[in-house]
């Protein structure tokens, strides 16, 4: 199967994020059960960085874990034809499990973020996953999550 592509209005459709914590513009590379590629302008305007730090910003590394659980969200609500036939409304998508996470390199606003997302295993509504997210080829961080899909309000 051919790789897909989706951008910014494609990504509203399957997952529920919405600014301020939409924290992925495009996904690239998508094979449907397989993987996908998020990428993440980081801008100096986004809110966390008034706080985090003000004299020498730096993307919270619990963010950068949650733009690869976006990436991986897509990911699963493309296979799963929630973008298409079915509609993610109505759908969220938990945490589980967040393993053997590593930050390696502070992120910085100028900076293009690249998250590299492997499915490991899904069965029903337990998704499992490796994250790696890379600045100009270089590793910034890593994890092992898992993930539920669940009917909102359950």
């Amino acid at each position: 199967m051919n790789e897909i592509n989706l951008d910014y209005n494609e990504i509203l459709k399957l997952i529920p994020h919405r600014l301020p914590f939409l924290l992925i513009d495009r996904v690239e590379n998508l094979v449907p059960d397989v993987s996908a590629v998020g990428i993440k302008s980081v801008t100096v305007t986004e809110p966390h960085f008034a706080g985090h730090f003000p004299n020498y910003p730096v993307m919270p590394g619990v963010l950068i874990i949650e733009a690869m659980a976006q990436t991986a969200g897509c990911l699963v609500s493309f296979t799963e034809g929630y973008g298409s036939k079915k509609s993610s409304k109505g759908k969220l998508v938990y945490f589980a499990s967040i393993d053997n996470a590593k930050f390696r390199k502070p992120v910085r606003p100028g900076e293009i973020l690249s998250l590299y997302i492997e499915k490991i295993r899904g069965r029903g509504t337990l998704w499992k996953f490796s994250g790696t997210a890379k600045v100009n080829g270089s590793v910034v961080s890593e994890c092992i999550f898992s993930a539920m899909i669940v009917d909102a309000g359950k």
